[in-house]
């Protein structure tokens, strides 16, 4: 009896191990999407002041032949990232523009990670 026992509890938990996998949510294998950051950008309610602070300074555009959308690399040469002023928030993101849109690029990856206008 006991052994009949032991056999349906393994049975059950062979064939109820794939439904419990798939009920897991969030769970990701290999590396984050792009737009997933932990990084704090630019509050909402800031943006507005902060595309004036860059109208003011006139950062010079800088060009490409694509869209300038989140999740791509910039050019490592030619472009200049400038540090967003800490009355903005605090953030490790520069910025710049590229194709007359403000972006937030990570520096290290050059990766867009945010387009502000």
């Amino acid at each position: 009896m006991r052994n009949r026992i032991l056999a349906l509890a393994t049975l059950a938990a062979v064939i109820g191990s794939p439904v419990a996998a798939q009920a897991q949510s969030g769970v990701t294998v290999g590396r984050a999407p792009a737009t997933v950051d932990s990084s704090p950008t630019i509050a909402v309610e800031q943006r507005p002041a902060f595309r004036d602070y860059v109208v003011e300074q006139r950062v010079p555009p800088f060009h490409i032949p694509d869209r300038v959308t989140v999740g791509a690399t910039l050019p490592d040469a030619g472009i200049t990232y400038y540090d967003v002023p800490q009355r903005f928030g605090a953030t490790t993101y520069r910025y710049t523009v590229v194709n007359g849109e403000t972006v937030l690029v990570e520096p290290r990856s050059r990766r867009i990670v945010e387009v502000l206008d």
